[in-house]
């Protein structure tokens, strides 16, 4: 089958794990409402592609996101109220409800600037590693505006108050090294080692049972913002309707590779499917 193409972004493939590039070099790949519309629809697309079994999320050219288009996205719109309100809803749409529920492993693969509203698909995304000398800011305060949509509130959820403050209040950009010390991606490497430390990862992942990986990303996001109860009820159902999804969780058949075949150890290899 033959993959869609867009004016926006860009696929590519590695066996299992398809990159969406946000492809807009010239403008660090700001975001318009052209880029939203190709992004909405790729994702809609990728989640049920059986080819996509993890997804990276990068930049063209020397940035990752430079965040929203502010000709495009803010100035032209404003002259256009129905544009304005579906380029918004298209924006929120892959930005957070599409990509923080994606049901495959998601990395944020960050080769250059994020800005601003980019924020918000970095946080969405599973796991995020990004170069050493990447950028990361929050602009706004110096356009005289609040990091809006739910920026502050992906900043909240995401770094410790006092981090989530100072960034926001004094707009002071940061690279990749502090982004991993405040909490906010994974992994920081030089580079030329960020594809390669990016496959690293996806590599483990499609190692792993791909309905215990969905269920797990399910089951920490959503138990952040429950008690203690609550969470336990919860993660009890989670493990029922596991069991029942999935005939080699069912089967238990990690547990057999750890007591009866001991072939697997915590801690000395990785985690070995069958057929893998």
């Amino acid at each position: 089958m033959t993959d869609k193409t867009y004016e926006n972004i860009k696929i590519e493939r590695d066996g299992g794990v398809t990159f969406l590039i946000l492809n807009r070099p010239e403008k660090r790949n700001a975001m318009s409402p052209g880029l939203h519309y190709d992004v909405e629809d790729a994702l809609t697309w990728l989640e049920d592609d059986p080819e996509t079994k993890v997804l990276v999320l990068t930049g063209a050219g020397e940035a990752w996101c430079a965040g929203q288009d502010l000709k495009l996205y803010f100035r032209e719109t404003s002259k256009n109220p129905a544009e304005r309100k579906k380029s918004n809803t298209a924006s929120h749409h892959w930005r957070h409800e599409i990509l923080s529920r994606f049901s495959k492993p998601t990395i944020a693969m960050v080769n250059g600037y994020c800005f601003g509203g980019a924020f918000t698909q970095l946080c969405a995304c599973d796991f995020a590693i990004a170069a050493d000398d990447a950028i990361f800011g929050l602009s706004e305060v110096n356009w005289g505006i609040i990091p809006g949509g739910i920026v502050s509130w992906n900043l909240t959820d995401m770094l410790l108050p006092r981090h989530a403050l100072y960034y926001a209040v004094t707009g002071e950009p940061f690279d990749g090294k502090r982004a991993v010390e405040i909490g906010l991606i994974n992994a920081s490497v030089p580079k030329d080692q960020l594809r390669d430390k990016t496959m690293e990862l996806a590599q483990k992942l499609l190692n792993l049972n791909p309905g215990v990986v969905k269920f797990t990303k399910q089951a920490i996001r959503s138990v952040r913002h429950m008690n203690a109860e609550e969470a336990r009820d919860y993660l009890g159902a989670k493990q029922d309707s596991l069991h029942r999804a999935d005939k080699e969780i069912a089967d238990k058949v990690g547990m057999s590779k750890f007591l009866d075949e001991k072939s697997y150890r915590p801690g000395l290899g990785p985690y070995q499917r069958p057929g893998s």
